[in-house]
Formats: structure tokens, sequence, C-alpha cells
């Protein structure tokens, strides 16, 4: 493949949360493994978000060290930019703004990871800008609404890509409107998770667990055909809530559950709960808190579920690199993968059940079965190669 200049515009700057930052390094270090040039870049109107004061307002200065340092680790260092919109005038750290024109002018594309960013004069430069959505169900409904911000905002974008891969087809019930959305999944650079053949046996104590945001509702629910679609994971962890005692077993849960009834029906039901905030803010911590697990149980956003999106988590497919199996709720996924060993989707506790008790019965089979999960199907190189072909760059 003939090396092109390739810009990820991300958030992991103005949210540095350690899944947003995972989730942004895997296409960094995936496209530098296909042997591109790659830049990382946040062009942003929004306020950043400090992890460590839970702060958001207009000091950057959290933000740029993180970029800083993973620049350094990850190998783009003096190919970053935090260019802060909301100043007036705006001010940026890394590239200088005059070098960030030029980068956009003669790029061979760049990736708008989930949509982050909004089109302003500069990049409006970009000749091939690629929207890679995370989140399916909202933007396709907003088209089916004609909604003409999003009619607008898509539109700008030379191809669509989403992590819902029914979408465009009969099991999503969303009509496209002509509009050519592209599957792909969340590319893992599989050796940063396991360097071994094989995953190393988990302690005798380890849990089953996930990391999750308990109560996102309302940030991005959607009325549709007389029907509300959450996005929120709480109400269907909830609907599950009874699956560790009935595994005979313990999960773990890190999130922030605030109602003490909600904690408490939890607890009566054998999880553990921890809260998320040190793993949040500390990447690697993040990940060696998912190499330390059992393995990862968890559910997915009603959006995700009700529609059918075929939607499947990054932060999942990272415990399978680490070869930790998953058990997670079914949105569809299933036909392209998983389903006997080292993954399983779920839509009843008696699914949970018999998935537990075949990865006691064999656990070091679905852990290897984990591992090969995330090497055929998300490997970063493979899952960009396709991405880049598909999209004409």
């Amino acid at each position: 493949m003939k090396k092109k200049k390739i810009i990820v515009l991300g958030f992991m700057g103005g949210c540095p949360i350690a899944g947003v930052i995972w989730q942004h390094l895997h296409y960094i270090v995936g496209l530098q493994r296909l042997g591109h040039e790659v830049f990382y870049v946040e062009d942003t109107s929004r306020f950043p978000y400090n992890p460590v004061t839970f702060d958001i307002s207009d000091d950057f200065s959290y933000a740029t060290q993180t970029l800083e340092t993973l620049a350094k680790e990850y190998s783009f260092e003096q190919k970053w930019t935090y260019s802060a919109r909301y100043r007036d005038p705006f001010e940026s750290v890394g590239m200088e703004q005059t070098q960030l024109r030029e980068l956009y002018r003669h790029c061979d594309a760049a990736l708008n990871i989930c949509g982050s960013h909004d089109l302003n004069e500069d990049l409006a430069l970009i000749p091939r800008l690629i929207y890679v959505e995370s989140d399916p169900g909202v933007e396709q409904i907003k088209v089916d609404q004609q909604n003409a911000t999003t009619l607008s905002f898509l539109k700008h974008h030379a191809a669509l890509f989403t992590f819902g891969e029914n979408i465009g087809t009969p099991d999503f019930p969303v009509p496209t409107h002509g509009l050519n959305w592209l599957p792909t999944r969340q590319p893992i650079v599989t050796d940063l998770w396991c360097h071994q053949p094989m995953a190393p046996a988990p302690s005798s104590e380890a849990l089953y667990t996930s990391i999750c945001n308990w109560s996102t509702s309302g940030k991005k629910d959607i009325f549709w055909k007389s029907s509300n679609y959450l996005w929120s994971k709480s109400l269907e962890f909830l609907k599950f809530c009874e699956a560790p005692k009935k595994c005979e077993t313990t999960f773990e849960l890190a999130t922030d559950i605030k109602q003490k009834a909600e904690q408490e029906l939890f607890l009566h039901n054998q999880w553990k709960l921890v809260l998320p905030h040190e793993l949040s803010s500390n990447w690697k911590g993040y990940r060696t808190y998912i190499q330390d697990s059992l393995g990862e149980f968890t559910c997915a956003k009603d959006q995700y579920v009700r529609l059918h999106t075929g939607w499947f988590s990054d932060r999942s497919a990272c415990y399978l690199a680490a070869g930790r199996p998953v058990i997670t709720q079914e949105t569809g996924f299933s036909k392209f993968y998983g389903g006997r060993y080292g993954l399983f989707g779920f839509s009843t506790i008696e699914e949970i059940v018999e998935a537990v008790r075949s990865i006691r019965s064999g656990y070091q089979k679905h852990s290897q079965a984990a591992l090969e999960i995330a090497r055929e199907f998300f490997e970063a190189e493979k899952v960009l190669q396709s991405l880049l072909e598909r999209a004409g760059v």
C-alpha cells in the first residue's frame, strides 16, 4: 500500500478517559503499522473535561499534557495539535495553525472518529473527510426525520462508516434514504493487549468484570415511531441484575450507581461494585484491569439492542484481545462472529447461565478462542486497510 498522509480527528484530549484514549490509539497505531504518516488533531469548540478534578472548563492544560505524553509513547511527536476554538482568538498547542491548514489541504484523508468534529472553514479544506460512527441508531433516525443539520453534516463526508453492521440490511428497521453506510469495527492492536500466542491464565480470584457509565440516558435519547430509544445501559443491567446469583458466582462492575436502592439490589445479587474514577483517568491501569479479569459480562445500550444494529463494544473487543471471554447482550452481532467459544451474545438470563457454565468447563479453550476472534475480526491493520480501500483512499 502506498504511504498516505492521514489525520485522525478525535477527542481523547478533550475527554481523556481511558476507554476513549484506547479507542483513538488503536486508529493511530494501526494506521502507522500500515505504513502511513499519521497525524492526530483536535480542532474543537467544546470545553475539555478533566477526569481527575471532574471539571469542564476552558482550561486545556490537562488535555495537552495528555496528548504530549501519548505522542511520545506512540510515536506521533510533532504530529499532533489541540486547537481551542472556544477561545477568541483561538489557541493551538502542537502544530501551528498555518502548518495545520497546510496539512488539511494536502492530506490524503481524515477520519472523523465518532463524528467528533463539526465542520469549520479550516476543516472544510480537507479533500477526503471520512465519518466513523461508533454509536449507531441516532443519526439514522435523524435522517429518517429529515433533520437538516444532520443531513448537511453527513453530506460533507466522502464516506460514511458505522459500527452498526446491520444498518442498510433488512435486520435494521430504520430506512437509510439512499445513504451508503459501510460497516466497520473498532480496530484493535491486539499485541498491545496480549504479546503471546496464548493469553496468560487469570488468577484464581479473577472475576467477570466490566466498566461503564451508569446512567447516560437523556444525552442521546431519541423518539422514533411512538417509542423512546435510550442511550443508556443502566436499564439493561437492571433487567439482568440476577445474573451472577443465578450463575452462582460474583460479577464486578466498575461504575458509579448513585441510587442506594439500586446499589443494594446489585449487592444482593452477588455483584461487587467498584468506582470507575481511578480506572478512567489511567489508561494503563484500565488495560491491566481488563487483563486481570476472568472475562467480561456486560449489557448494551437500549438503542443498540432494540434497533438490532449489529453494534459491538470497543471495550469488549479489548477483553477479547486480552484473551478474556466476553458475555454481552445481543445486538445482532452474532451473525458475524462469536457464538460457540470465547464470545457469547445473550437475550435471556438462561443464556447467561449457559455461557458461564460453558466457559467454566473449558476456560483455556474459550480464552484462546477470544484471542483468535480479536485477531481475525478486529485486528487494526485488517480493519483499517479495509476501511481505507472502501473509502477510496
